[in-house]
């Protein structure tokens, strides 16, 4: 059996999720905390390989013992998330543990994520959304916010998503399916929230870069339609920073 970890976190003091060798990693302190609670070191499978700054509300792994997947605790299923908690940093967080079989896959068995991306719209900026949202300090109008929702839902359906990945990327199939695309206004935040079967390098930051356009009457809803249609990167909006990006939702068959 393995271990099913439901896990949240700021991405902000990490280099990302999977280990690197120029910096702290989120899969570093999970790898470490893991071996503490069973006394043994452990395989981490993540769902996701999220970039230095990025933050997850809903981040899923798997635990396995190496060099055998069998992996056996005398901890009742229920303590796990504590057990872990004794040994994370306070920015990183189990929530969630279960039993999963051998074969289940964190990463291949996923067939939905949702991310969203968090612009902070106000003049003066504030310092508890300091790293975590991108400071937009012209004012968005409702109308504005609804201009950027219109054109979120046109990126709806199963397209090519070329013009959304950043340069220089090596994956050759850029085709993905989004189910669910849409702009919200939540007190001072703009909410950009995307659903899909998949995601490109840095797919959702651009898009959020090409959405706030739209917001600020730099692009139309119909040219949206036609940078997607045109599979060209140069037409799109800039890459936003990461401090806004959240995974927030991981969807498999079985859970």
């Amino acid at each position: 059996m393995k271990l099913f970890l439901k896990i949240s976190y700021l991405g902000t003091a990490y280099c990302g999720y999977q280990v690197q060798p120029n910096g702290i990693s989120i899969q570093q302190k999970l790898n470490e905390a893991a071996e503490a609670v069973f006394g043994y070191p452990c395989d981490i499978v993540g769902c996701s390989r999220t970039d230095s700054g990025v933050h997850a509300k809903m981040f899923c792994a798997t635990v396995a013992k190496k060099s055998c997947p069998d992996l056996q605790s005398n901890v009742p299923i229920e303590k796990i998330p504590l057990a872990f908690s004794a040994y994370l940093p306070p920015d990183i967080a189990v929530y969630d543990a279960a039993w999963v079989n051998d074969d289940f896959h964190a990463r291949y068995d996923v067939i939905e994520k949702e991310y969203l991306y968090r612009f902070y719209n106000r003049f003066v900026r504030s310092p508890f959304e300091e790293g975590r949202s991108a400071h937009v300090p012209k004012p968005l109008s409702a109308d504005d916010v609804v201009r950027m929702d219109a054109a979120a839902r046109t990126l709806c359906g199963t397209h090519d998503f070329s013009a959304y990945m950043a340069q220089g990327s090596s994956v050759k199939n850029t085709v993905r399916t989004i189910t669910d695309a849409r702009v919200t206004r939540e007190g001072d935040c703009v909410i950009f929230r995307v659903s899909a079967d998949g995601f490109l390098y840095n797919m959702v930051r651009i898009l959020a870069g090409t959405l706030l356009m739209v917001g600020q009457n730099k692009l139309s809803v119909d040219d949206v339609v036609r940078i997607t249609e045109s599979r060209d990167r140069s037409l799109a909006g800039s890459t936003m920073p990461a401090c806004g990006l959240y995974l927030n939702r991981v969807k498999y068959p079985t859970r």
